[in-house]
């Protein structure tokens, strides 16, 4: 996020005696990581159902004697809880201690609550943190307390508050309202809160998020000085205020459509979804639940029952530790296992090649794969129902042509059925350690669903330059009906997004511009001035757009003219719905907001602007 000395826009009036942070901080390097989490203690041991053959899952061949096994334990970065379980405080204390500040640092925590009640908690989460419930519904779990996130670590700032989540809680605060302040790759999923929820952190200082998505919100949620906002199929008791663009999709109680004065789009449908898979217990029994899909969604999943959709028992995925490679992942799918990737790093040596249709891989904690040797990561078939969610992929220090690939080149097949999903699966270049891909996420498979990500080539870190970590495209969708909720994608040297699917949809977007351009030329795309964030191409006939913005903040060179923001076709069938651009600082300047459309930005006020509807 920008290091601009800027003034936050000013939040509705906080509660008495709170005080109003007046400049942003500059960012700093990564903070030093804390000692090593040593003796956790208390936690129920986090295993499955006893392990059978693998070979015994449905599309399995028959078992060998080699093959791995399904089930099993979750290892140690798991941690499990149960209401009897002792020491619970002191545990979750003892991992946001070591994760607060871990920006860069290789801890992954996955923290997991049986069904019950809990009682005076409150769970801090740092960096690579993930908490959840282990019941069907969020109000199977209940923690009478908070899961908390703030920005003491960084001064106040809470716009470096990435790479963390909550899901399938319900909580009662003890205030009344929850603490939720965070940045992008921090998703706030199947959540009840009963209560309200502030997006801001304590002193109401910088904050750039976020995502909702299948939660309800009993009473208010306040943004303050959350730049964005994304909701998704949920409930809201009310909402306070926006600054630059609030995007609602399917969310009862959203505010009316009203964009640019306030800022919110809101649409009453999410055109299709499909909820992330889950961990839950069914008794004893670890399984994953697998969400059904739905049309024109609108509120949460689970409020009238169980919730529709299939499972699966743990015994059909193969629990992958720290440690694993291509090879023994790629194994284990090709024994028709799913895969479960528990908190750790995972280094490839070749891709992870997920081949049949139906195919889970699931991360816990922040999982993370870093492609050896120029590598792609992950690359998906051209078949149906694939479900990718909940892990990070950081680029190697040799360049990867891709990083993740959903579909072959010339993929065609129809998935309008049974779509895949990518769902909180996070891409990052650079920033632990020098990173390089050409291309981050390649889209190929028609009908795929990319639901929340944030694609980023790093601007702060280690291993960080104009052409030290080099990506020169965050997203590529050639795909047709691909459609996109919830795309954070920032930083790259050409073109953020690049569309050349037909009949694509993005449902709120948001990005900045590289800051380290060293210069004009370093920028110019043949004859106009800056790479695009959101390119459509030319031969695109339909698409459609709802809530996007882009910013700039070229700080090496703030003489650096973006020509615009959007670039897409003159045609009638490309649609776009609220549109922002901002020059953070006077940091450089837009000309347009998209093609030659939409005024200049201007000075350092910071004041985006907007196009309503375009052509």
């Amino acid at each position: 996020m920008p290091p601009s000395p800027l003034t936050p826009p000013t939040p509705p009036t906080p509660p008495t005696g709170a005080a109003v942070v007046g400049r942003r901080a500059v960012l700093g390097v990564a903070a030093a990581a804390a000692p090593a989490l040593l003796g956790l203690s208390a936690a129920a041991p986090a295993s499955a159902a006893p392990a059978r053959p693998a070979g015994t899952s449905t599309g399995a061949v028959a078992a060998r004697a080699d093959d791995l096994p399904g089930g099993g334990d979750l290892g140690p970065n798991v941690i499990v809880f149960d209401p009897s379980t002792a020491g619970i405080q002191a545990t979750l204390d003892q991992v946001f201690q070591q994760q607060e500040s871990a920006q860069f640092d290789t801890g992954r925590y996955a923290l997991l609550f049986k069904p019950g009640n809990y009682s005076g908690l409150n769970a801090q989460l740092g960096f690579y943190t993930s908490i959840a419930g282990l019941g069907l519904s969020p109000d199977d779990t209940t923690i009478n307390g908070d899961v908390t996130v703030d920005a003491g670590w960084f001064g106040g700032n809470a716009t470096q508050n990435f790479w963390r989540s909550a899901e399938n809680l319900a909580l009662v605060p003890v205030s009344g309202t929850n603490r939720w302040a965070v940045a992008q790759a921090a998703p706030f999923r199947r959540m009840h809160v009963r209560g309200g929820l502030n997006l801001a952190p304590d002193g109401y200082g910088w904050a750039s998020g976020g995502y909702i998505a299948d939660s309800r919100i009993d009473g208010q949620v306040a943004p303050y000085s959350q730049q964005q906002w994304y909701t998704r199929d949920s409930s809201v008791g009310g909402w306070a205020n926006a600054v630059w663009n609030m995007v609602f999709s399917g969310v009862e109680g959203a505010p009316a459509q009203s964009f640019p004065d306030p800022p919110y789009t809101t649409l009453d449908t999410t055109p299709v979804s499909r909820e992330k898979p889950f961990l839950y217990l069914d008794g004893d029994t670890y399984r994953v639940f697998l969400p059904e899909k739905r049309t024109d969604a609108r509120g949460v999943t689970w409020g009238n029952g169980t919730p529709r959709g299939t499972s699966l028992p743990l015994t059909q995925f193969y629990v992958a530790r720290p440690g694993d490679g291509a090879a023994t992942l790629n194994q284990a799918l090709t024994q028709g296992l799913h895969l479960l990737l528990t908190p750790g790093i995972y280094h490839l040596e070749a891709p992870v090649q997920v081949n049949a249709a139906g195919t889970v891989v699931l991360g816990l904690g922040y999982a993370t794969l870093v492609p050896d040797d120029g590598v792609t990561a992950v690359k998906v078939a051209d078949v149906d129902g694939v479900r990718l969610a909940g892990f990070l992929v950081d680029a190697g220090t040799v360049n990867s042509e891709t990083l993740l690939e959903v579909g072959p080149q010339g993929a065609s097949a129809d998935h309008s059925a049974d779509p895949t999903t990518v769902q909180d699966v996070f891409v990052r270049i650079g920033g632990a350690g020098a990173g390089k891909a050409t291309t981050s996420m390649v889209v190929n498979s028609n009908h795929t669903i990319v639901d929340h990500t944030w694609v980023w080539r790093a601007d702060h870190g280690t291993g960080v330059g104009w052409d030290t970590n080099r990506a020169d495209y965050g997203i590529v969708v050639n795909g047709d009906d691909v459609l996109a909720t919830g795309l954070f994608v920032e930083h790259f040297n050409k073109y953020d997004v690049q569309w050349n699917g037909e009949r694509g949809r993005t449902v709120f977007f948001q990005n900045e511009k590289a800051y380290d351009a060293p210069d004009q030329a370093a920028v110019q795309d043949g004859s106009v001035r800056g790479y695009a964030a959101y390119k459509v191409a030319d031969s695109v006939t339909t698409h459609e757009g709802w809530g996007l913005g882009s910013y700039c903040y070229y700080n090496v060179d703030p003489t650096i003219v973006q020509h615009h923001g959007f670039a897409a076709p003159d045609t009638p069938g490309v649609k776009f719905h609220d549109l922002l651009v901002v020059s953070l600082g006077g940091q450089g300047q837009f000309e347009h907001v998209i093609n030659e459309t939409g005024a200049a930005t201007s000075g350092t006020t910071t004041t985006p602007s907007t196009v309503v509807s375009y052509p």
